[in-house]
């Protein structure tokens, strides 16, 4: 994709029709491969919007963002270090409670999110209600309904991720409040964070990773794989946002 425009990170847990989501948004324009140093299948697509053009990354099928498999790792550095104008958060509205968990742990990385209630057709026949508005004003961020399979609501989820890619709406998420005591160790940490990986935007998370003992983040941090893996992320991400965008953040 030579026009590079817009990022958006296409994230969710297994099973919920991520990836026709992504293939009811890009079509044809989209091309398969590894992520770099894996076996995980990489997926990229692109779609224009309004005269913008969206860069469309499906992510592994995780349900959490520990880093305890291969899949995970690589959504997780892709939403931590890839710093994506968008991400997407595809759930099964037949069991959205089951996807609360990866919604949740990625609120605490980004604030660009848009969750996009899937399988919604599901729901209806099973006469499953899902107050939408309500939703939104507990995650604080935009929630779309769809039945991607039917092509229902997707022209909202393009507008919903326009708007959110060029700043015109701004999430407020709703992000868990920590005891003085924890609060404290994530402020002591989170300058010793930035200082080994500079630029790094979502060193508050990471501090709380360390401070949950997360062996994998520890060797990371200490043996350089971290700041590798955010440079070499940075560096595949677009550089220049579409032209005639009002705001680019």
């Amino acid at each position: 994709m030579a026009k590079q425009g817009y990022l958006v990170a296409l994230a969710g847990n297994p099973n919920t029709g991520k990836s026709t989501v992504f293939n009811a948004l890009t079509g044809l324009r989209q091309h398969t491969g590894n992520w770099p140093g894996k076996t995980v299948m990489r997926a990229e697509g692109s779609y224009e919007h309004e005269g913008a053009r969206y860069r469309l990354v499906d992510l592994p099928g995780t349900y959490s963002l520990l880093s305890m498999s291969e899949d995970e790792e690589v959504a997780r550095d892709f939403i931590l270090f890839g710093q994506p104008d968008v991400t997407v958060i595809v759930a099964d509205s037949t069991a959205l409670e089951r996807n609360l968990n990866l919604i949740l742990q990625i609120l605490q990385i980004t604030d660009r999110v848009v969750v996009c209630c899937n399988l919604f057709d599901e729901a209806r026949r099973k006469h499953i209600l899902i107050d939408r508005k309500g939703l939104e004003d507990r995650l604080g961020v935009p929630v779309v309904m769809t039945a991607a399979r039917l092509g229902e609501g997707l022209d909202d989820l393009k507008r919903i991720i326009a708007r959110v890619a060029d700043g015109s709406l701004r999430p407020n998420p709703r992000r868990l409040r920590y005891s003085e005591k924890l609060q404290a160790a994530i402020d002591e940490l989170v300058p010793k964070i930035q200082q080994l990986v500079p630029g790094l935007p979502n060193a508050a998370w990471v501090a709380l990773r360390l401070l949950d003992g997360d062996e994998h983040i520890i060797r990371a941090l200490h043996d350089g794989r971290f700041a590798a893996a955010y440079e070499k992320v940075r560096n595949h991400r677009p550089t220049k946002r579409h032209q005639g965008e009002g705001v680019a953040v």
